[in-house]
């Protein structure tokens, strides 16, 4: 048994040990911290740090007898590779959005027993749904117990690192306006108070970013609004001086983060609390006074931020064009040395295109870890090259690179698959549908307000048709240098909600794949922008919406079978490229000129 599955297995006892210390019969670990982050700080990695799978998503339930790891397929390869000889079994779910391991407790326990779930860290809906489903079952929950921290001798403390202002002219709309704008929305509800948790929505809100979590530029805090004023709970000496002087003269005064939950309690019996079920925890929901009343609706903030103003777009544009000037320099360079023999790793890929980017105005940073997967790796679609294992890229094959910067005028994400050497013919056609359902979803219109799930099954049917599918969702809403993954809008199964509905100035993912587990995988990312398009029946059946591809590099024209595309899918490709080549021509020169130049190139239908 190696060192890090032993390791596991003793933390698993560990956290039996505190189980059983508690009077409790089972603990559940899911991916949360007190703002319900999809990326975490250390502090509140227990998930990862009990169960040593370092995946995105996840949850992880110990009884006294049983432990499982909960994970969607994107995972499936990689949890069970990380849990080999840990004692904890993996149950597969069929999406990221399950909540299966919830019957799995029902189940394991018995009528009586008691589950123990943080509440400090566990959404309100969730908490709902849990104590509905449990009940049913005669199992208690106990939220007041962090179990993980009794396992956790050396756990991390709170992230340090200062706060920052956002500044114009990227940030084109100031602190003041976008404050009054969700003041406006509390008013609608009769809200007295607000509390937003989500660290997006905080440096949304107040123009303010950080380094808290690794590729987000966000910072770990609370803040609770009034009518007229607001306090930011944050760690002490995070604000640098001026900053806080700023902060007061749009009325947010600074406070400890742990008094969030203090603030609240010393909330008056009229007062109206507005929260977001979905993005608040248990704990800070339950020290509201019983006197207050809440209204549970989406965050104002979060609607508002995913429509980003003309002014932001033309930012995001501009980013765009140098993230794509970057890939140019990269994707010739890494051509031009496979040519010369020169070995390159996946780690290779990952260090040099960061490089690339580094070297471009504006450049703040990844907006997440770059997924360079050489063949088999290609199928795992959260891969990542470590120095512990990592692949060389050598033979024939496909290279799947996916990669992302954070610009101070905006945030990119990319996927592009390279072939090299000779590649077969059932690559060819794999690549060539995921192509297909890029452009199919590229070209559609639809009616302004349609929830964002409908248009997931237009990006899938070119893989449907010959019988193929891919776990993941096909698409999700980006930040403005802020978190790759941004909601509200979600291109996905999701079960439609109407906060999905898709707005003018949305920008999402499309990015459907194809994965042959221990083979290769092929994924083609583009973000697009939603723009109101006029259409021949000038309105008559309501404003239409369309996508503006903003990603711009060239997409690999030498894996397509032609056999397989019609006539307008190569016509929309070769006016991509023809817009690629007219925005990158002027930011490129040398090999990355000449490179851009060859590989836009009209395609012959």
């Amino acid at each position: 048994m190696d060192t890090r599955t032993s390791e596991t297995r003793l933390r698993i006892e560990r956290i039996r040990d505190a189980l059983t210390a508690s009077g409790v019969h089972a603990v559940l670990v899911p991916s949360a911290d007190p703002h319900l982050s999809e990326y975490l700080p250390e502090r509140w990695q227990g998930r990862q740090y009990l169960s040593g799978f370092t995946g995105s998503v996840g949850s992880l339930v110990v009884t006294r007898d049983h432990a499982a790891l909960f994970a969607d397929s994107r995972y499936w390869a990689q949890a069970e590779a990380q849990l080999a000889g840990s004692s904890i079994r993996l149950e597969k779910m069929n999406s990221g959005a399950s909540t299966q391991y919830i019957d799995w407790i029902a189940q394991h326990l018995q009528p009586g027993q008691v589950l123990a779930v943080d509440g400090q860290v566990l959404g309100l809906a969730l908490a709902h749904l849990l104590r509905t489903s449990l009940a049913r079952s005669g199992v208690t929950l106990r939220t007041d117990l962090d179990l993980v921290q009794a396992a956790w001798d050396d756990r991390p403390g709170l992230p340090t690192a200062a706060v920052y202002e956002h500044l114009p002219p990227q940030a084109a709309v100031s602190r003041a306006d976008k404050l009054a704008r969700v003041r406006a929305a509390m008013a609608t509800v009769k809200a007295t108070h607000h509390l937003v948790s989500t660290v997006d929505d905080v440096a949304w809100l107040l123009n303010l970013r950080g380094a808290d979590v690794e590729c987000n530029p966000v910072f770990i805090a609370h803040l609770l609004l009034d009518a007229s004023g607001g306090q930011l709970f944050i760690g002490d000496g995070k604000v640098p001086a001026d900053v806080a002087a700023r902060l007061a003269a749009d009325g947010i005064r600074l406070a400890p983060y742990d008094q969030a939950a203090q603030a609240l309690a010393a909330l008056p019996d009229a007062a109206k609390l507005l929260i977001d079920p979905r993005r608040v925890t248990l704990g800070l929901r339950e020290a509201a006074p019983a006197g207050v009343a809440i209204v549970e609706q989406i965050n104002p903030s979060t609607l508002l931020k995913s429509r980003k103003t003309s002014a932001e777009a033309a930012f995001i544009r501009e980013a765009m064009a140098e993230d794509g000037a970057a890939m140019c320099e990269f994707y010739a360079e890494f051509e031009a040395s496979l040519a010369r023999g020169e070995r390159w790793s996946e780690l290779d890929v990952d260090t040099r295109l960061s490089a690339a980017r580094a070297r471009r105005p504006g450049f703040v940073g990844l907006s997440f870890s770059t997924i360079a997967g050489w063949q088999a790796n290609g199928a795992l679609p959260h891969y990542r090259a470590t120095p512990e294992s990592f692949a060389q890229i050598e033979g024939s094959g496909l290279l799947l690179i996916d990669s992302g910067g954070q610009y101070l005028g905006g945030t990119t994400d990319i996927t592009r698959v390279w072939p090299i050497g000779q590649i077969t013919a059932e690559h060819r056609r794999d690549y060539t549908r995921v192509l297909k359902g890029t452009i199919a979803l590229s070209m559609q219109l639809f009616p302004r307000g349609t929830a964002s799930p409908m248009l997931d099954s237009i990006a899938r049917a070119p893989l449907w048709a010959a019988g193929m599918d891919y776990g993941h969702g096909t698409g999700h809403g980006v930040g403005y240098f802020l978190n790759v993954h941004e909601g509200p809008q979600s291109i996905s199964k999701a079960v439609a909600e109407p906060a999905m509905a898709m707005e003018p100035g949305m920008v999402t993912s499309i990015e459907p794949g194809l994965y042959r587990p221990g083979r290769w995988g092929v994924r083609i990312e583009n973000l697009v922008l939603n723009i109101v398009v006029d259409t021949p029946e000038g309105g008559a059946f309501g404003e239409m919406l369309g996508f503006e591809t903003l990603t711009l590099c060239p997409i690999d024209m030498h894996a397509i079978d032609l056999t397989l595309m019609r006539a307008d899918e190569i016509a929309w490709l070769n006016r991509y490229h023809a817009t690629v080549r007219e925005r990158l021509r002027p930011k490129v020169s040398g090999p990355a000129l000449a490179w851009l130049l060859k590989r836009t190139e009209p395609l012959a239908a």
